[in-house]
């Protein structure tokens, strides 16, 4: 009796050594997932179910927020006068070509009201010789009608007769943090409409110098967000996204020497333009003092016996500056007492003024300290 039970026992042993052997391959081989009733599947400490739930979930984020947002962003094209020019021609000698005419998208931009204003970028638009015309997600075609360019921050509004388009929703990007998941939508190089790509916000508070080559414009922005999401050529005033499908930026520049490397305007700087441009029909004016300069930084300085400062390389004829009495080969070592030098450039201190400012200078000019005043005027593209 007692060499009978322990046969039943050691049967009832094997019969679970097998099943659970049996789980486990089935489980490797297979795919089947019978060992998840008794024991959580982990990997790398995370359950795999759960990692594809997060995994589902981006996935249905990104494509909730493309299906959204796509209709209020548009492709902006452009279309340069048509010219003849004269070519040599080693075999014919002199002939006559034709130039431009010919349409070619550029940038993007998106709605921010029902009857026609588009955001995008100053220099997307910067040629004031030629036409645009901004095409929507449905192909609907409309002519760029006027255009009111923001000198300050790269920024440009566009207007097209048109009605019940769908705006995009302006988010804020106040509270932005590092890491935070973002998609961008415009028509990378220039070709291919509505790409949708993602990434995270990788920094914030960088410096670039911004531009397209589409157009060859180029200036200094300040404050800008960096992110990963892919931005091309052609990207430029595109949006860039959160999760939400809130506009936290505008696209403007990508890194040419690096991979992975985008800059986009925060939102919060187009929303206090557009409250400017809502309450006066204009953008604020850019403060101008009229000389071309080079920085003289601490180094340079020590070695060459003179003060750190911005050098005058050339003053604008009847500007402030040339009003003023600064002359080529001043170095303006102060403005309002800030003192200038490679942690404070001449242009970092004057756009932090508006138009109509006085501004005292100090100027070093052979071996002698001068202090002169400068009425700012408004910067004229």
């Amino acid at each position: 009796m007692k060499v009978k039970r322990v046969v039943i026992i050691g049967a009832l042993v094997f019969v679970v050594l097998v099943s659970v052997l049996g789980g486990a391959i089935s489980d490797r081989l297979f795919g089947f997932k019978p060992l998840d009733f008794l024991v959580k599947r982990q990997t790398d400490g995370f359950r795999v179910n759960s990692l594809e739930q997060k995994i589902l979930n981006e996935e249905s984020i990104v494509i909730s927020v493309a299906e959204e947002v796509s209709p209020s962003v548009v492709t902006v094209s452009i279309k340069t006068p048509q010219r003849s020019v004269l070519q040599y021609d080693l075999f014919g000698g002199l002939r006559r070509r034709v130039e431009g005419g010919v349409e070619q998208d550029i940038g993007t931009g998106f709605i921010i009201s029902e009857d026609g204003l588009i955001v995008t970028n100053k220099h997307v638009v910067s040629d004031s010789e030629s036409s645009y015309k901004v095409v929507t997600k449905d192909d609907e075609e409309y002519d760029v009608k006027q255009i009111s360019r923001d000198p300050l921050n790269d920024l440009a509004i566009l207007k097209v007769d048109a009605n019940g388009l769908k705006p995009a929703s302006l988010g804020d990007s106040g509270n932005l943090k590092v890491g935070q998941f973002v998609v961008a939508i415009g028509t990378a190089l220039g070709e291919f409409r509505h790409t949708v790509t993602t990434g995270v916000i990788s920094g914030l508070g960088r410096g670039i110098t911004a531009g397209d080559p589409f157009e060859g414009s180029f200036e200094r922005l300040d404050d800008v967000i960096q992110t990963d999401a892919a931005i091309n050529p052609g990207n430029s005033g595109g949006p860039l996204l959160n999760s939400a499908g809130q506009v936290i930026g505008v696209n403007v520049a990508v890194a040419q020497s690096a991979q992975n490397i985008g800059f986009a305007i925060p939102i919060n700087v187009v929303k206090k333009a557009l409250d400017q441009f809502n309450k006066t029909g204009k953008f604020l004016s850019k403060p101008f003092l009229g000389v071309q300069y080079q920085t003289i930084p601490k180094d340079t300085a020590i070695l060459n016996n003179v003060p750190e400062g911005a050098y005058i390389v050339e003053v604008v004829p009847d500007s402030p500056a040339e009003k003023a009495g600064v002359k080529a080969g001043d170095i303006v070592t102060k403005i309002d007492g800030e003192e200038l030098g490679e942690n404070k450039e001449l242009s970092d201190v004057i756009g932090s003024k508006v138009s109509g400012n006085i501004v005292s200078l100090d100027i070093w000019r052979d071996g002698q300290t001068l202090n002169l005043s400068a009425t700012l005027s408004e910067f004229s593209e």
